[in-house]
């Protein structure tokens, strides 16, 4: 990549960096108060006041600095805004991952934002603005838990990984089947199991190696663009669960701190593939 590209990706990164922080700042003032909760497709799939202005502060200051970059975000795709990347740079967002958390002052949850150009992840950053925790990428610069270089934990067999996964926003039987038996099939096997209710921080956790594995269905692009690079700059792996390349798009994800870890994690969980994809 030439100099004029990476002093521009200098740039998008100072600028992310700080509204990101202004906007923690924004769900930080909110955290312990009451919201004002509005369903989306089901009544455990919810948005606040303070997704949507979120998003929009984002956005509007982005769109600012750099008027001809792309967006994909949460709120504004569930509006209607069409979800499609392209080769041009893309800022996919989610302004408030783990919604659900937020709304119970559980402190889980956390701003994610990746900006890809040609389809490829350049910067990454996942911010729980309650606790403080900043994870941050740049391609082939490593990653960072609060300005200090961090790396996947040394784990390399299920039996040895603690493993953190969720069961989504979908009450429809048969996902909750096949989750309910990779549930039982994870606990059987592996060192122990969590589910803490975002995405991003999930994928964030292996990166840091407080976690070692994380899979989910059902996700979608904005879950998941940050967690990637972070995750993979972090020295981890990131596939489809079912031993493949990861498709962005598809609502599937599979990280693990090592190579050996993911394929004999994707062996283990029975499949599920959601529709429609991103």
């Amino acid at each position: 990549m030439g100099s004029e590209a990476e002093e521009n990706l200098d740039k998008c990164f100072d600028v992310v960096s700080a509204v990101v922080r202004k906007a923690g700042d924004l769900i930080a003032s909110r955290f312990w108060k009451s919201k004002k909760v509005q369903q989306k497709l089901s009544d455990i799939d919810l948005v606040t006041e303070t997704d949507q202005e979120v998003e929009k502060l984002l956005i509007d200051t982005l769109t600012a600095e750099f008027p001809h970059h792309r967006f994909i975000g949460e709120e504004a795709t569930s509006e209607g805004a069409k979800c499609e990347l392209t080769d041009a740079p893309t800022w996919i967002i989610d302004p408030v991952d783990g919604t659900m958390n937020f709304v119970h002052s559980f402190p889980h949850s956390c701003i994610s934002i990746a900006l890809l150009v040609k389809k490829q992840a350049e910067i990454a950053i996942i911010y729980n603005p309650v606790l403080k925790q900043l994870f941050t990428a740049r391609r082939g610069q490593g990653a960072f838990y609060n300005g200090k270089q961090m790396h996947v934990s040394d784990k390399k067999e299920v039996s040895q990984a603690l493993v953190v996964a969720e069961f989504g926003t979908s009450r429809d039987e048969k996902k909750l089947d096949i989750m309910l038996e990779n549930f039982r099939k994870i606990l059987q096997t592996s060192h122990g199991v969590r589910a803490l209710g975002s995405a991003a921080l999930n994928m964030a956790y292996v990166a840091v190696g407080g976690a070692d594995v994380n899979f989910e269905f059902g996700i979608h692009a904005w879950d998941i663009a940050a967690g990637d690079l972070i995750v993979r700059e972090a020295g981890g792996v990131v596939i489809d669960p079912a031993g493949g390349p990861l498709d962005l798009m598809s609502r599937r994800v599979l990280a693990a701190s090592s190579p050996e870890l993911a394929s004999e994690f994707s062996k283990l969980i029975k499949q599920y593939y959601p529709e429609p994809r991103d």
